[in-house]
């Protein structure tokens, strides 16, 4: 719905209306005001909900506000300083926008000229004058620019940039955007967020009508920090009155009030940082592929309730779309701001991956044959001795057939002869016999990732993002079988000799359900410190303690730790800083650092490293957001990855890495 003066009155009349009522009585008194208008009654639901929670002066019942003037005169055909006004392009609940010409610069700007409501404020104005001269300091080819201030004749306005081009609302009401041209336009948003963080500014009310997009496809972010400018912070009012006044967006005015890009923390009137931004990005991308809002009811109470409590149907998502998108939602909409993304830079060059790797075509190096892609890549045998270093890297290459290259986790069995892996996100996993180097898709994995193997090497298990599930399938046929749902992704599992798997979820412990199927159960004694995650686990020989990647819920692995747990009185210990995905063989911890991978002594009785790392590979494939990479280790010391190629993306050929069962244990 269009934002016109004309439709105050009644938006005021219905509003007063349903004031009067009693809350049980409102629901059937708006059905018959609004009719078959549901914006109205929408915008009236929130200017309701505002009126009931305001507490402060800031938050500004919205009775008071009806009370105000809404729109001053049309001042088309006025000058204000140097700026000749032309034609209203929108209005809102904090000013009019105007089309206008810098008659010093000769150039189109857009002014907003501030309402009485804002402008007579004295204290409102003065942090609004603040806040203005900060975000004008925000310089950014994505960010639409803030000019200045302007008063004249007692007008006070803010000038900015002009923006052609149509709003992402208007873009995505007609359906989803297709992937080509919706990582563009997500990559620009998250350079603009990227700008304005490090500079300590939260736009605070992202949402498609705020970003404008341009005809030669230059994204532009509008409003940055004003919200916080005009209503406050988080601390000094609820956000719902934000809400429920309506926005002004630059050349396109619309009615706004749905909190469906509100992160919880907003939703509940707290404090916010960055990861507030981060949130409210995830909702758009979400949106960007699928034409549906991530949170949304049909009454306010219903998107508040979906945003607080209820997860995006994930099912909905383009069957195309990549593990690292999927991945990447997941953790830009988690509503534990501990365990959310907490650099929209991540997101950043996630996307940017993704883009470069659609770009690059599968045959890399130039290295093709019939049927076959071959690519002589980081491989070799690694011998250890007990005195000598290591040897040299003796490199090979190992083919994949052309329609099923690998991009993504793999599994290695225990005695190296069966290895598992991803080939697509919507397709099946791969078995690859090492010995024949035959390879077959496995039935009912389709849609799985982070494979598994059980002791005796006869399944797999692995997690099913589509079904929100742990599963598994014999290889030697038959139906997948559910062990557990599990609605967020798991990071890693490992599948315990006395047949069950242990599993880190994106929680703060790990926990453990039989390989029959069960309800999986935490770790009783084992109480990890609140900022830190737990993930990759992997078994020690002994089959009584495993090791495991520390890291502090952020996309930087540079300085995750490697602590051991015990399984049986759950105490845990550091043993590697700077690392993360620990794998153990034949008296040597592999691990990967920086995106490559080392191998050090490590002690697997008194559970401590004896020597120095060495590398093994570098830069091996994986998913750098999470502290994964594309690797794993048999129990005889074979060691097989997967290159990262210059797209980033996970390569088409794995390689091996073996040390001799006589390696050195400094014992």
């Amino acid at each position: 719905m269009t934002f016109r003066p004309e439709d105050w009155p009644l938006m005021k009349e219905v509003f007063e209306g349903a004031r009067a009522l009693s809350a049980d009585a409102r629901p059937s008194y708006l059905a018959t005001a609004c009719g078959d208008d549901e914006a109205l009654r929408q915008e009236v639901e929130l200017l309701l909900t505002s009126h009931q929670r305001a507490k402060s002066f800031l938050e500004t019942p919205a009775a008071v506000l009806f009370d105000e003037p809404m729109v001053t005169k049309s001042l088309e055909g006025q000058r204000i300083g140097a700026y000749q006004l032309s034609s209203q392009m929108g209005a809102g609940g904090m000013g009019e926008v105007y089309r206008a010409r810098d008659t010093k610069l000769n150039r189109g700007v857009a002014i907003k000229v501030l309402l009485p409501a804002v402008a007579n404020d004295p204290d409102r104005l003065a942090r609004f004058s603040r806040e203005a001269q900060v975000l004008a300091s925000l310089n950014h080819p994505n960010i639409a620019q803030i000019h200045g201030l302007e008063e004249s004749d007692g007008v006070r306005a803010l000038v900015m940039e002009l923006v052609e081009g149509q709003t992402l609302a208007d873009r995505i009401a007609k359906g989803a955007i297709p992937f080509e041209e919706a990582l563009p336009i997500a990559e620009q948003i998250a350079l603009a967020l990227e700008a304005a963080h490090e500079q300590g500014i939260i736009h605070r009310d992202l949402k498609p009508a705020n970003i404008m997009v341009r005809p030669d496809g230059r994204v532009k972010v509008l409003d940055f920090g004003l919200a916080k400018a005009v209503w406050g912070t988080e601390e000094s009012r609820d956000f719902l009155q934000l809400t429920a006044v309506t926005r002004l967006e630059t050349g396109v005015g619309h009615i706004v009030g749905s909190p469906a890009y509100m992160s919880p923390e907003q939703a509940r009137g707290k404090d916010v940082d960055e990861r507030t931004d981060i949130w409210a990005f995830g909702c758009l991308l979400y949106e960007l592929l699928t034409g549906r809002q991530a949170f949304q009811g049909e009454m306010l109470s219903d998107t508040n309730a979906a945003v607080l409590e209820r997860e995006p149907d994930w099912n909905i998502l383009p069957p195309k779309t990549p593990a690292k998108v999927r991945e990447l939602l997941r953790h830009c909409l988690q509503k534990d701001t501990a365990l959310r993304l907490d650099d929209i830079a991540v997101a950043r060059t996630t996307i940017e991956e993704i883009q470069q790797t659609r770009r690059s075509p599968r045959a890399v190096f130039g290295m093709i044959a019939v049927g076959v892609v071959i690519i002589a890549a980081l491989a070799g045998v690694l011998h250890f001795t007990r005195r000598a270093g290591p040897s040299p890297l003796r490199r090979y290459a190992i083919p994949l057939p052309a329609n099923a290259p690998v991009e993504g986790a793999l599994a290695l069995s225990n005695d190296a002869r069966r290895l598992v892996y991803k080939s697509s996100a919507a397709g099946p996993l791969y078995l690859r016999k090492m010995d024949t180097g035959e390879v077959t898709p496995i039935a009912g994995t389709e849609n799985g990732d982070l494979p598994f193997f059980s002791p005796d090497g006869e399944w797999i298990g692995f997690y099913s993002a589509v079904d929100e599930a742990i599963k598994k399938v014999a290889l030697s046929g038959g139906p997948p079988i559910t062990i557990a749902k599990l609605p967020q992704l798991i990071r890693g599992a490992i599948w315990l000799p006395e047949n069950s798997i242990l599993f880190a979820s994106p929680g703060k412990r790990f926990s453990q359900v039989s390989a029959s199927g069960g309800t999986p159960q935490p770790l009783e004694t084992y109480n990890p410190k609140e900022t830190e995650g737990q993930r990759w686990p992997t078994l020690l020989p002994d089959g009584r303690h495993l090791l495991y990647t520390i890291n502090n819920y952020s996309g930087n692995y540079e300085s995750a730790k490697i602590a051991v747990l015990s399984l049986r009185d759950q105490t845990s210990k550091i043993v590697l800083e700077g690392g993360t995905f620990p794998r153990y063989c034949c008296g040597h911890l592999v691990y990967s650092h920086s995106g490559d991978l080392f191998a050090v002594p490590f002690d697997a009785d008194a559970l401590q490293i004896k020597g120095s790392p060495i590398p093994v590979a570098d830069a091996v494939g994986g998913l750098d957001l999470i502290g994964l990479a594309y690797a794993d280790v048999a129990s005889d010391g074979t060691t097989e990855w997967v290159p990262r190629l210059p797209s980033r993306r996970c390569g088409v050929i794995i390689g091996g890495w073996r040390c001799r069962q006589t390696a050195h244990t400094s014992r």
